[in-house]
């Protein structure tokens, strides 16, 4: 689907419209064919400026088509995905087109928040014809998006530790497992984000005035900061991750050992009940206390095996 928006210059209102007009906002959420095709033939650019940022494994960039004076800025937004019966956090590429300085145009695969958000403040907030104001306010709230939901993973990482400190159950562990690949897929996508917002600072590729350098050079230091935390947070999941390994390892060997350790008492009177059920003639079998004398004889021995393991440290 898309909807079209348009700011009155006179009057500064923000509404929807249906006709292709100079200064549209045009926002294309999981177009169709058909769509795609009434967009490009509006505003007379080719189809592979819309189909682009529809690739799920499409990287941030940028991309100039002097002879349709077309400009494509792609980056990478944060979403949730299923995975299973479990949310995961991901990434998906926001396509961002400016068409002859005329229209401005959002392509993204799904319904995501950035977008939603955006939509929120166009009344207010939000000119259309600014469309390099609205390429950088998407920037710097994209910066802000992978900020918050970087300490929600934080959060969420702090309760699978907390319950695995008490008990070594496999969905925390997936947990753990699941906010690790996150971690690198939001550190892969902020990485490739900054080149992107440092050339448009330095490249000049849209029109910038003293207040839109500021807003870019504000996304780039939140887009920074998001980068760095995003690093810290998944080198301490690592550490986490190596440091439980290491305890299940362990607390594994402990176990095996401890059930070794009981096999060895057990199979001290096994084996001496084993040689005193044989079918043939044994010591003490005329003998009236010949059962006690041998059910004592393998009580003791056990006793012994368990004192020897224990001082070896074999029972703990």
């Amino acid at each position: 689907m898309y909807k079209m928006y348009n700011t009155d210059i006179k009057t500064n209102e923000t509404t929807e419209v249906k006709e292709f007009k100079k200064g549209n906002w045009i926002n294309m959420i999981a177009p169709t064919a058909e769509e795609i095709k009434a967009v490009c033939k509006g505003l007379k650019i080719s189809e592979e400026f819309i189909k682009y940022p529809l690739d799920s494994e499409e990287k941030a960039r940028i991309d100039i088509e002097e002879d349709e004076q077309t400009t494509l800025f792609i980056m990478d937004i944060p979403v949730m995905e299923k995975e299973g019966n479990t949310e995961i956090y991901s990434t998906m590429p926001l396509g961002m087109l400016i068409v002859r300085d005329e229209y401005f145009v959002t392509i993204s695969l799904r319904k995501n928040k950035l977008i939603e958000n955006l939509e929120k403040k166009m009344l207010k907030e939000i000119t259309t014809y600014k469309k390099s104001r609205l390429i950088l306010q998407l920037f710097y709230t994209n910066s802000a998006m992978f900020l918050k939901l970087l300490k929600q993973i934080n959060k969420e990482t702090e309760i699978a530790e907390s319950v695995l400190k008490t008990s070594m159950k496999n969905k925390e562990l997936l947990k753990l497992l699941s906010l690790e690949k996150s971690l690198v897929y939001f550190t892969t996508s902020l990485k490739s984000n900054e080149l992107v917002m440092e050339k448009t600072m330095r490249g000049k590729i849209i029109k910038l005035y003293d207040e839109d350098e500021d807003i870019l050079e504000d996304a780039i230091i939140e887009n920074k900061q998001a980068i760095e935390m995003s690093q810290i947070y998944s080198n301490i999941l690592n550490g986490t991750m190596d440091a439980y390994a290491s305890i299940i390892s362990n607390n594994l060997n402990s176990v095996m050992k401890f059930l070794t350790s009981i096999t060895i008492v057990i199979a001290v009177p096994t084996l001496i009940a084993s040689y005193w059920g044989m079918n043939v003639p044994v010591p003490l079998q005329e003998n009236p206390h010949g059962f006690l004398w041998i059910v004592g004889a393998s009580v003791l021995l056990g006793i012994l095996a368990y004192i020897w393991l224990k001082k070896k440290d074999m029972l703990n």
